[in-house]
């Protein structure tokens, strides 16, 4: 059997994240989604793959080439024009010639849930329960079999939503090759799946036990035990004398954790960089390649990509911060209200008490500036000396008062 992974979209809530990657190539615990994903897939028996790109595809294709670095077999097709789900299905057809797992490429599954579908016959679904499936398409059943599928209803009449999880067998490209546009201009998949439940098809279902979607930059943040699951301490740099690790990390070659550094695990920490001395790491942290982590800094709960310098007297918290960016000494990003009531971030409610800032790529701050809870930088920004912003911030900034 194959998978057909939908890796094509933008992400465009993820912004400005995703100005420069599409969204499965965000990272948690400094894997893309996309490969927690093919671990997932790949470790309930399913070793060929088919990934539909799109949206800055090459940043796809670079990274994860034939597959053989993972012991699987990738193979690509590209969706140029986003035209939805159902479309992207379509153009693997010449790919498959027998059932195929469909799985969305900014969701994680558990490997068990993955091989309990793939034990029913097709067609099925995955199903997930919710406190609210806002926002979801749901699903309505009859005994072993999906009765209906509603897309984002206002409000959901049931809590029982699509998971985004697949079993196809050919009968679904007849159905997507009879579909109209919708009103957003896509082709929607919920309606080839309707169809074919109204012409008599069987559509079976799994209740899933768990997983984990994203959304909004902050669900980055949300990975927790599922993502950071380094099984023991795996240390391929040096760690100075001095220095502390309680719990377990994953610290890359060439990096040097120098004495007095606190890591409280799990935390993970690729590849040449510069940590400490005398900085304290949180649990559920991530510092990517190629960073620099300096005196007196704490970083808590929070992403941080490749190339970044947070060099030394500034506290991070709950935040995600992008490529290549440059933080001036005694930068201070905070994380929660003063009313303690939850963080919004451009404009919606996060949902979260503690949220720190999304920025994007390339932004540098200067000295003793300080980033409001729910701020959002786009890229290229720069923020001046003892500046304060909030809100969002639009990219290529020049930020020289406070706002």
């Amino acid at each position: 059997m194959k998978a057909v992974i939908l890796a094509a979209g933008e992400g465009s809530r993820m912004w400005p994240l995703t100005c420069t990657r599409p969204k499965v190539m965000l990272p948690v615990a400094n894997k893309p989604l996309l490969e927690h994903l093919l671990h997932a897939v790949s470790d309930a028996g399913i070793k060929e793959f088919i990934l539909v790109t799109g949206y800055k595809a090459e940043r796809v294709e670079h990274y994860f080439g034939d597959g053989s670095k993972w012991g699987i077999n990738i193979e690509y097709c590209r969706q140029d024009t986003p035209l939805g789900t159902a479309d992207a299905i379509l153009k693997a057809e010449p790919l498959v010639d027998r059932p195929f797992l469909v799985a969305n490429g900014d969701t994680v599954f558990q490997p068990d849930d993955i091989r309990k579908l793939l034990s029913l016959s097709s067609p099925a679904m995955g199903l997930i329960q919710l406190a609210d499936a806002s926002g979801m398409g749901v699903v309505f059943r009859q005994g072993d079999r999906v009765s209906s599928i509603l897309e984002k209803v206002v409000p959901p009449p049931t809590n029982i939503a699509n998971a985004g999880l697949y079993v196809f067998g050919e009968e679904i490209f007849s159905a997507i090759s009879k579909l109209d546009k919708s009103e957003r201009g896509e082709y929607e998949l919920p309606e080839a799946i309707q169809a074919l439940i109204d012409g008599g098809t069987h559509f079976g279902w799994h209740e899933l036990s768990g997983w984990i979607t994203f959304s909004n930059p902050w669900d980055l943040l949300d990975g927790g035990e599922w993502l950071y699951k380094p099984s023991a301490m795996n240390i391929r740099g040096i760690v100075e004398e001095g220095a502390v690790i309680k719990g377990d990390a994953d610290i890359g070659e060439g990096t040097i954790v120098r004495s007095g550094s606190y890591i409280c695990g799990p935390v993970v920490i690729g590849s040449n960089c510069d940590i400490g001395p005398n900085c304290y790491l949180r649990p559920h942290t991530s510092i990517g390649d190629n960073c620099h982590v300096g005196a007196g800094v704490e970083i808590k709960n929070s992403i941080i990509l490749a190339g970044t310098k947070v060099p030394h007297l500034t506290y991070i918290g709950d935040s995600v911060i992008g490529e290549g960016c440059n933080f001036g000494a005694g930068t201070q990003v905070a994380n929660l209200r003063f009313d303690n009531r939850n963080v919004k971030a451009g404009g919606i409610d996060s949902g979260r008490r503690k949220l720190g800032a999304i920025i994007g790529d390339n932004v540098s701050t200067g000295i003793n500036s300080c980033i409001n809870a729910g701020t959002v930088i786009g890229c290229d920004c720069c923020i001046g000396p003892g500046v304060c912003v909030n809100g969002v911030i639009k990219p290529g900034s020049h930020v020289l008062r406070s706002r």
